[in-house]
């Protein structure tokens, strides 16, 4: 995460959690010239538009008035999706036993880029994952991206 997330992820939590939500994650990016900040809600019955507006309505002076971002950017608050991107070991703690892809920045020892199978366990260093009754150890170093599969 970086600071801008982690001091955005600070600032709005209490308040979202006020509201009955789950603050799943924040994202900062810039895609092209213009930058995001995305807010990542949850909760146990879903999320829908009227969600997003509420928070978004709940949280948008807050973050105006702490100036934590320099630059213009679009605030879009959403639910974090049916298949969600897990970046936080409680992201990983909440998906054992689930379906995942994983994307690597460089091909692996085994000449792999690209992993599918069940999130078995995880530390700071590695992810296990589990395919057909064999087990895969990827560094987390080289990890570039986690998501769950749902199984249409």
């Amino acid at each position: 995460m970086s600071k801008i997330e982690d001091k955005v992820e600070h600032l709005v939590k209490n308040k979202i959690e006020s509201l009955g939500y789950e603050l799943y994650d924040v994202e900062y990016s810039k895609e092209g010239k213009d930058y995001y900040l995305r807010i990542f809600i949850d909760k146990d019955s879903g999320i829908d538009i009227n969600d997003c507006e509420r928070v978004n309505n709940s949280i948008t002076d807050m973050l105006d008035e702490a100036d934590y971002i320099k630059e213009q950017y679009y605030l879009e608050v959403s639910s974090p999706g049916i298949e969600r991107v897990l970046r936080k070991d409680k992201h990983l703690q909440q998906n054992i036993g689930a379906n995942i892809e994983i994307k690597l920045f460089k091909k692996d020892e085994n000449g792999n880029k690209e992993y599918q199978g069940e999130l078995k366990e995880y530390n700071k260093e590695t992810i296990t994952i589990k395919k057909e009754n064999k087990e895969y150890i990827i560094n987390r170093k080289n990890i570039s991206h986690i998501k769950t599969i749902f199984n249409w």
